[in-house]
């Protein structure tokens, strides 16, 4: 087992807030504490080698306003100000200003604000309290709340869809020409649900692609997600020198669900990011609610442990019920049209103003917003669209069973 933050002995052993988890949601936690609340002293555990995992998390700057925006700006990698889309016989360039952050540079901003003695990576926490962390080795740390955000746990009281991809940066001997990111071309072929490619131009030479689904399943092919990123590369006309990076995941979108429910599968901890449901249940956005989330931890009075359980779950729920037009286009999506056809929903929602969009995607759409969404001709056949808003979707898996 490995303790990169050396040993904290007895004499540490305690804190004012200890953080479950160190990756996108814990670790915006612990930076916003530190920046807001540096008298608070806090801890973070993480299960694996380094904080944030191995991921590229991307948004619009409009997602998460000016002070989220600092908060998140020692993890930002690349910066845009703007993106395209395409689908058949369709694109569109947009002017919004677009964000990639990484987890490597999540572990160095979080590393660079905490003392080294209070974050430890590689341990595992086998039980925790209001006010305790216990690790796999036996050491025991009080604590004067604790919040867990090891990601999505209680799904089997969701159901919906999954968006799933691979992803790799690609090292190329010339060139790609893109000077802003494609942040969904659905103009490829149509394969397992709703596709598309996403690109991110990190330099002249180096370019992220990344091969989506929107699909009834979460069966993850890797050699042959990894073929059809090639295959995009060669399309494009790209000669790939190297890929020097790959991510994979499996993401839930959500549809449908039993709050309460999801909520007591989670156990008594207060819960911060998936393990709380803070995502767009469509599009599977996370940063725009956990930058939120973790600024208003930062106003809080009362960081008891009892009292962040109940001011977790509250959010958490008030987030639930904002969440419902959401899960209602979810439920269009993967029940009212056929995987091959799910592009047109998407195609037809670019077609709007621009400030609609950005309000879409940081979950702040307006009642005439979501009135010009489902105007007009619809998408999908009617009939089936009505048929959906009574149905759930599939159920989804727990991807966070272990935890």
């Amino acid at each position: 087992m490995q303790q990169n933050s050396g040993d904290m002995g007895t004499q540490s052993a305690s804190c004012d807030l200890a953080i479950l988890g160190g990756g996108l949601a814990g670790g915006l936690i612990a930076l916003a504490m530190a920046a807001r609340r540096p008298e608070l002293a806090v801890t973070i555990f993480e299960q694996g080698d380094r904080l944030g995992g191995h991921h590229v998390w991307s948004f619009f700057a409009s997602d998460v306003g000016v002070e989220g925006e600092a908060l998140v700006e020692p993890m930002i990698a690349a910066r845009w100000d703007g993106y395209s889309v395409r689908f058949p016989g369709a694109a569109r360039e947009l002017s919004s200003r677009y964000r990639s952050a990484t987890s490597e540079k999540l572990d160095a901003a979080v590393r660079a604000a905490m003392p080294p003695d209070r974050i430890l990576t590689g341990v595992k926490v086998t039980q925790a309290d209001t006010a305790s962390v216990t690790l796999a080795d036996g050491r025991r740390f009080t604590a004067g709340a604790v919040i867990d955000a090891r990601g999505a746990h209680g799904l089997a009281h969701m159901a919906g869809g999954w968006q799933k991809f691979v992803g790799h940066t690609l090292r190329l001997a010339a060139p790609h020409g893109l000077s802003s990111p494609v942040v969904m071309d659905a103009s490829v072929e149509q394969i397992d649900g709703y596709r598309f490619v996403y690109c991110l131009p990190f330099s002249e030479t180096e370019v992220f692609v990344e091969d989506t689904y929107y699909s009834d399943t979460a069966d993850l092919d890797l050699p042959a997600l990894r073929q059809r990123i090639a295959d995009y590369a060669a399309a494009a006309g790209w000669r790939i020198e190297s890929v020097v990076y790959e991510e994979t995941g499996v993401l839930p979108v959500i549809a449908a669900g039993d709050f309460e429910a999801f909520w007591r599968a989670g156990g008594p901890l207060a819960r911060a990011g998936t393990r709380a449901a803070l995502c767009h249940p469509l599009t599977s956005y996370s940063i725009p609610d956990a930058v939120r989330f973790a600024l208003y931890l930062t106003t809080l009075d009362n960081l008891s442990g009892e009292a962040l359980v109940g001011t977790s779950h509250d959010w958490a729920e008030q987030h639930w019920r904002e969440g419902r037009f959401y899960r209602m286009l979810s439920r269009m999506l993967f029940g009212a049209s056929g995987g091959p056809d799910r592009w047109r929903m998407l195609a037809r929602f670019y077609t709007l103003p621009e400030p609609l969009i950005e309000r879409f995607y940081a979950g702040r759409s307006t009642a005439l917003d979501m009135a010009r969404i489902l105007a007009g001709k619809p998408p999908v056949p009617l009939g089936a669209a009505m048929a959906s808003l009574a149905g759930r979707g599939r159920p989804l898996a727990d991807l966070g069973g272990s935890l």
